[in-house]
């Protein structure tokens, strides 16, 4: 090799090296970049995950507070679904005991009249005057007497028996076996007050001989508030209506359907009305917890189902299934 090829080799390879040092140069620059992004990056991820902290921290604190605020809501929902049912109670006391008071009063005022009749005809014996028109007045009002006595004293034993057998299921809840439809013709009785001043009728159909092991009380609530919704709502201006109960078994289940012919729920509001507070008839004094607590009861007390369907001025129908035997 000439000394004129070993310059040019030289001058090349002093080329080549400035280059590589260039290259070498924005390397490091590339790299002390790309540290300072990291760098950056990593502070930007340290302060995420403590943001992240910070609201995990926070969104605790507001679920606690919801489920605190939601489980107090709870106790007051229960707390009113309770003072629902014993005011529905204290209203079937009142009107049992107004009912009670027209047979009994009645019954205290024939016997006086019997009993001042008696003295009149003990006084005519004493003295010796007693006619025959006498004792034959005395025997037909004594005998007319006695029997409107006896009918009125019947009519309210059969208040009381019903009113005091509904009652106690009410209040005690407990479960027993007892023939559906003989139980529902005494929770009707029991109600009968609310019908007196009305043109309304309460038909009980279907088989006498089905049995069911169940909370009684709880089903009085269901139909006692199911035919007050129905005294409520489905008949407005005072119009007289047919409410119908009717008792039948499919197989391990059995169904009691209730109907009335009144106006009927309209497709936009059937689907609120087992809503908590929901109601159309604030002004008529509804709660709104009525037909809420017969689907609590429906479906978790009693273990069944409950179906409703309604078409506008034809009426409403709800269809209970219930099971022959709750599972304890």
């Amino acid at each position: 090799m000439t000394s004129q090829d070993s310059e040019v080799t030289l001058k090349q390879l002093q080329k080549e090296l400035r280059i590589l040092k260039k290259k070498l140069e924005r390397t490091e620059l590339d790299r002390d970049r790309l540290e300072e992004t990291n760098q950056k990056k990593e502070s930007l991820l340290r302060r995420a995950i403590c943001d992240l902290q910070d609201n995990q921290s926070i969104l605790e604190n507001r679920n606690a507070d919801l489920e605190s605020a939601f489980n107090e809501l709870q106790r007051t929902q229960d707390e009113l679904v309770e003072a629902r049912k014993m005011a529905s109670l204290g209203g079937l006391v009142a009107g049992v005991a107004h009912e009670i008071n027209t047979p009994v009063g009645t019954s205290i005022t024939l016997a006086s009249i019997l009993i001042d009749e008696t003295r009149l005809l003990q006084a005519a014996i004493a003295a010796k005057q007693l006619k025959q028109s006498t004792l034959n007045n005395y025997l037909e009002i004594a005998q007319e007497s006695a029997s409107l006595i006896l009918s009125n004293l019947n009519r309210a034993a059969e208040l009381v028996q019903s009113f005091k057998q509904v009652a106690v299921d009410q209040a005690i809840q407990e479960h027993r076996t007892f023939r559906l439809k003989q139980y529902l013709e005494e929770v009707v009785v029991s109600l009968s007050p609310r019908f007196k001043h009305t043109a309304h009728t309460v038909r009980i159909k279907g088989d006498e001989s089905i049995s069911i092991h169940s909370y009684p009380g709880a089903i009085a609530q269901v139909v006692t508030n199911l035919i007050a919704n129905s005294l409520v709502h489905a008949y407005p201006n005072n119009q007289s209506g047919q409410l119908c109960l009717e008792v039948t078994q499919q197989g391990d289940r059995v169904i009691i359907q209730y109907d009335d012919d009144g106006c009927g729920i309209s497709a936009e509001i059937l689907g609120k009305i087992y809503e908590p507070f929901f109601s159309t008839a604030r002004d008529k004094g509804g709660t709104g917890l009525g037909l809420n607590i017969v689907y609590n009861l429906v479906t978790q007390k009693l273990q069944g189902k409950i179906e409703v369907r309604s078409q506008i001025n034809k009426g409403t129908q709800f269809e209970i299934a219930l099971p022959l035997a709750i599972n304890d």
